[in-house]
């Protein structure tokens, strides 16, 4: 809301678990909560976009519960110009 010029890309994430199907509409959903939280904080819907990757992009790469927990995830990409910042979450 300070910031119209600025956007937000919201990536959802997920561990191994599952089908690739089952990961990215849960990834979708993760990111879509996201989008809901930002947008009744102020941000317009021209500022955010939303992607799921599912499980294609672990950030840990070892099959047990903590990588699993790291890899289940929301990461935010924000735009402001030619500038990008990125955070997990």
């Amino acid at each position: 809301k300070q910031w119209p010029q600025v956007r937000v890309i919201v990536e959802g994430h997920a561990d191994e678990r599952g089908t690739t199907e089952y990961n990215v509409a849960l990834g979708a959903r993760r990111a879509a909560a996201v989008e809901r939280a930002l947008r009744v904080h102020g941000a317009q819907a021209t500022q955010v976009e939303t992607l799921s990757y599912g499980e294609e992009r672990p950030i840990e790469l070892a099959h047990h519960e903590s990588a699993w927990s790291a890899n289940r995830r929301v990461e935010f990409l924000v735009v402001a110009g030619s500038e990008v910042v990125a955070g997990t979450y």
